[in-house]
């Protein structure tokens, strides 16, 4: 699983959660109450986990693009390396 799907699933779980939450807020009961709160803080701390992934998966692709602009030859080299040998190992049985 990449970090695309992760932060896709982790995206759906939040809306999910959200509905969830807001179809049972009638719910009576403390127990329901204190399930709710800590289901709520949960999901706050699942969004703010969406948030820093999305930020640091940005901030991955600013460096990378970065690094690709002032070695292009070198990073050409690189790709072409790395697909050579996983050529190779998949083709080797």
């Amino acid at each position: 699983m990449n970090a695309t799907e992760l932060n896709s699933d982790l995206k759906r779980v939040v809306r999910d959660s959200e509905e969830l939450l807001r179809e049972t807020a009638n719910a009576v009961g403390d127990k329901t109450k204190k399930v709710r709160e800590r289901f709520f803080e949960t999901l706050e701390a699942a969004k703010r986990t969406c948030r820093g992934l999305e930020e640091r998966a940005r901030e991955e692709a600013r460096v990378t693009d970065k690094a690709i602009r002032e070695h292009p030859y070198q990073s050409i080299g690189i790709a072409l390396g790395v697909g050579l040998l996983i050529g190779i190992l998949v083709t080797r049985k």
